[in-house]
């Protein structure tokens, strides 16, 4: 997994942070007795791992026959392939169709690179109109409607402080309509007469799945207008190129950028259109003024290599471990909870992926456009023992907007307690409105609330040079990674049912629980390997160890 984990680089960063004397820094543990002994249970214990969820995955195995027909041929040594999981499923299945349209996209836009910026822009513009009908065919007609609404209101209501809650209303009731006219049908609304429109679906006839991502551009739009509102208005001739990513985020654009045809061009960008990730309005347009630093030639390259690695990692897993088949048809009957536990584990990890590639994917195209984005996912899911760092690392772009637009505006540290309740009701109704991802949301809050009153009791300020300190929050951390488990596979595969049934098989016998013991020492040995991997990072000067 190591070797496709996200990272980030000097050019990501701001800046990377130098160490100064006010941050502590300790010796490096690596070559210690104690992390020799580690070391050797990594090397028992992971490929133990594999090889029970394996086995689970065998033909021989007595529950084989009630997932295989979820299963399909495969194109690795013969294997079947559990291309299952519907959303990574579509997206697996629809590469051969992207990658053209990726260079035809590309192959455009550069022979309008000689010209300015401006110029530039509308041209996206353009192509990203034209890449709209082409996936959503008559659909695009809904869309430009929804999102010249939002416009409006931004537009007419600038500095108003009606723009902010009337563009919040109109999103969130976007969302909820969207989802319950299951994206309008034309002859539903018009008649029969109609349904012609409703036969031009597209490549992508379930638009309004997607248009989340769209909900999000629009509420970006009609903020950052609204702040630029309550500060001295400036000019095109006065205009300060941006020295920094944060400033490209905080600092306004001249009223003229504001406009119809730039609004077009952020909300339906092509390689950012489907699933992001998440680039702010003013972040977008700065950079047709003055193209990022951060992207060069090596860069892209290197980052196309690494999204191959990770396919490459995706397909040998689907091909040899069929947890998420397994998953779906609740096929554990008779698993000890060591096996159990490992169909949830791998679960989360194909989770991880199949959400890291497509982000991978679209973010590479993006990049070779020439508009930077940040990484989505910059720390594999296994190297997280934080709910609150695993959020900032986890959709990172997501989790900045969410800052950005929701946490500050409430209030931000000062109400920190009552924000998260909003934050992440808001990020589960935006994901789908779904009991379980309701639930998700909550239970993340929940498992918050532990670890934000332990920070502030137990401090690294106040005990951090104590020798007992990271065995103390080693243990905290062992607690933090199974409520993160157990909050994830809710929300995004096995739902509260499926949770319940697993958490009874798994911790329902005294085997269970010897089961539970074991597995917290193990769990012990690998956070302080990433407490030590975040030492390092802090000797390097590396702003990623805070994550």
């Amino acid at each position: 997994m190591k070797a496709t984990e996200g990272s980030l680089t000097n050019k990501e960063s701001k800046a990377v942070e130098k160490p100064t004397n006010k941050i502590q820094l300790k010796p490096s543990r690596w070559h210690t007795k104690e992390f020799y002994f580690y070391y050797a249970c990594f090397c028992v214990v992971v490929p133990y791992m594999f090889k029970v969820t394996y086995n689970l995955s065998k033909k021989t195995h007595p529950n084989y026959l009630d997932y295989a027909d979820l299963l399909s041929d495969g194109w690795l040594f013969g294997r079947k392939v559990d291309n299952s999981d519907a959303q990574y499923g579509q997206f697996r299945d629809n590469i051969p169709k992207l990658v053209p349209l990726v260079l035809l996209h590309l192959a455009l836009n550069a022979l309008n690179r000689n010209y300015r910026w401006a110029q530039q822009i509308r041209f996206s513009m353009v192509t990203s109109l034209i890449v709209l009908f082409l996936l959503h065919g008559s659909s695009a007609f809904k869309i430009l409607l929804l999102i010249t609404i939002s416009f409006a209101i931004g537009r007419a209501f600038k500095g108003s402080r009606l723009n902010p809650v009337l563009t919040w209303m109109f999103s969130l009731l976007v969302l909820f309509v969207n989802e319950h006219y299951d994206g309008y049908r034309y002859h539903r609304m018009f008649g029969e007469n109609w349904q012609w429109l409703d036969q031009w679906e597209g490549f992508q006839a379930r638009w309004h799945i997607l248009f989340n991502f769209g909900i999000l551009r629009l509420i970006s739009f009609n903020m950052d207008y609204y702040w630029s509102q309550k500060q001295p208005h400036q000019s095109s001739a006065f205009y300060q190129t941006p020295t920094s990513d944060r400033e490209r985020i905080d600092q306004p654009l001249p009223q003229t950028d504001y406009n119809y045809a730039y609004f077009l061009a952020y909300v339906l960008y092509t390689p950012l259109l489907l699933c992001g990730p998440i680039v702010t309005f003013n972040d977008f347009v700065s950079q047709f003024r003055s193209p990022s630093l951060n992207i060069t030639r090596k860069y892209v390259l290197n980052y196309a290599i690494r999204l191959v690695g990770v396919i490459l990692v995706m397909e040998v897993t689907l091909h040899y471990l069929y947890v998420v088949a397994i998953s779906k048809r609740k096929a554990w009957a008779g698993d000890s909870p060591l096996e159990i536990s490992m169909v949830g584990y791998f679960n989360l990890v194909i989770i991880w992926m199949k959400l890291l590639i497509p982000w991978r994917f679209f973010r590479l195209w993006s990049l070779a456009d020439g508009v930077w984005v940040e990484e989505n996912m910059v720390r594999c899911m296994s190297n997280n023992f934080s709910a609150q760092r695993f959020w900032k690392s986890w959709h990172r772009t997501f989790n900045r907007w969410t800052i950005r637009y929701i946490y500050i505006p409430l209030g931000g540290t000062k109400y920190m307690a009552y924000n998260m309740w909003v934050v992440f009701t808001f990020v589960a109704l935006w994901h789908d409105i779904e009991l379980k991802l309701l639930a998700w949301g909550w239970l993340i809050c929940l498992f918050l609330l532990p670890e934000i009153v332990a920070s502030s009791l137990f401090s690294e300020k106040k005990y951090g040079n104590k020798s007992y300190y990271r065995f103390v929050c080693g243990i905290g951390a062992v607690g933090n990674i199974l409520m993160m488990m157990v909050a994830n596979l809710v929300g995004f595969a096995v739902g509260v049912d499926g949770m319940k049934e697993m958490l009874s098989k798994i911790f329902g016998t005294v085997s269970g629980l010897s089961f539970l013991l074991s597995v917290s020492i193990c769990l012990f040995i690998a956070v302080q390997i990433m407490f030590e991997i975040r030492e390092s990072e802090k000797r390097k000067g590396d702003p990623k160890w805070k994550m």
